[in-house]
């Protein structure tokens, strides 16, 4: 880093703080940070050997992403969430995301639906080898793929909005195989459902997929001690 000039480290910042961010937010993801967890400028400078100032901006990013917060006199921390902000949260997210499901355009193209598939399939493999962060990427892949079908860009980017800011709160149901399985066949029963042209179903199956995630964070928070 010293044999570094300042023009190149200003050159590489933006990309390296993408991949810290993307790095940091899968460690609080995978429940490798936890809620209310400090990430001090000294420790990231050292592991992504950084400038004191590309770590504030990363910083800077993952608060706006809504996965970490600054506490006074603290510095940066783990976003926690009361009970009553998850169930908020939740409740914003099912209103979004089942608005969607009664518009989505029935019959789907083939086409389309076949893209849609081959995500999941994806989705599929990665549950299969057990590897966690394959499937909260491809996870995240399908649903775009899926509210994609839409076609209505402000929705769509507020679905993304709100499901990035309960990323924290999603780590209980990632880690656990059973949990992910859950989450694989509910993919699968969109699909059949966008097949058959079931919007009962679709908006059905789009309420339940919420679920799990809520109810394991909370879970989690009323075993931890202290809280």
């Amino acid at each position: 880093m010293n044999a570094i000039t300042s023009d190149a480290l200003q050159a590489q910042a933006p990309g390296a703080v993408q991949a810290a961010v993307a790095a940091l937010e899968e460690d609080i993801v995978f429940g490798r940070l936890h809620p209310r967890e400090r990430l001090t400028e000294d420790d990231l400078m050292a592991r992504f050997s950084m400038k004191r100032h590309v770590v504030r901006q990363v910083l800077a990013d993952l608060e706006l992403l809504g996965v970490v917060e600054k506490k006074r006199n603290v510095g940066a921390v783990v976003r926690a969430f009361s009970a009553r902000e998850v169930m908020e949260l939740y409740a914003l997210r099912e209103v979004l995301e089942v608005h969607a499901a009664s518009l989505i355009p029935l019959p789907v193209p083939p086409a389309r639906l076949a893209a849609l598939m081959a995500v999941q399939r994806e989705h599929d493999a990665a549950v299969a080898d057990g590897d966690a962060r394959r499937v909260f990427r491809s996870n995240q892949r399908f649903h775009h793929e899926f509210f994609g079908l839409l076609d209505n860009a402000v929705l769509g980017q507020a679905i993304e909005e709100y499901a990035r800011r309960t990323h924290p709160i999603r780590f209980g149901s990632l880690t656990s195989a059973a949990y992910r399985e859950r989450a694989r066949q509910e993919h699968w029963a969109l699909i059949n459902a966008l097949r058959d042209g079931d919007r009962v179903a679709l908006m059905a199956v789009c309420r339940n997929h919420l679920v799990p995630s809520r109810d394991a964070y909370l879970a989690s928070e009323q075993a931890r001690p202290g809280v």
